[in-house]
């Protein structure tokens, strides 16, 4: 997954190792997408989508 994130335009993407179970993603300061608030990991390929729909 880290591939398809750090793989997309001039965005400002960094990986942050976490604990708990806690995985968020945040796109120049922007939470995008919460593990905690859906109750699910992400689907392949979604968090590359939310990305590029933000980036458009």
């Amino acid at each position: 997954m880290s591939a398809e994130i750090l793989d997309r335009g001039p965005a400002e993407i960094s990986l942050v190792a976490g604990g708990g179970g806690i995985f968020d993603v945040k796109l120049d300061g922007e939470l995008i997408f919460s593990k905690g608030a859906s109750k699910r990991f992400p689907e392949p390929g979604e968090i590359a989508a939310l990305i590029d729909q933000r980036s458009e």
